[in-house]
């Protein structure tokens, strides 16, 4: 295993972000990780801060908490809009979510 993959499966700080250009409001980020996610009044997805505030800026980035690291990547998979972004923190690149590499 190279020293890359395993900072990228190790302690590497990872977060999200959510295009709502393309969210279809379907919410099934929000029923697998109803900490991280959720849907506003406008029917649009969006991330919310550790401090359960939720980001409406446009492009807002929310940590992962590592516990929840599964349930966000299945949330980036399942997503109809595909819409969800999960990227390391250290370089942006994006690990998860339809521009993954």
């Amino acid at each position: 295993m190279s020293v890359q993959q395993e900072a990228e499966v190790g302690g590497e700080a990872l977060e999200v972000w959510i295009d709502q250009d393309l969210c279809t409001g379907d919410g099934i980020c929000a029923q697998y990780a109803p900490e991280v996610f959720e849907l506003d009044i406008d029917g649009l997805a969006y991330v919310k801060s550790p401090e359960d505030e939720l980001l409406q800026d446009k492009g807002a980035t929310a940590p992962v908490p590592l516990p929840l690291l599964t349930d966000v990547v299945d949330s980036a998979r399942e997503c109809p809009g595909d819409c969800i972004h999960v990227r390391r923190v250290s370089d942006r690149v994006e690990v998860y979510g339809p521009d993954a590499e």
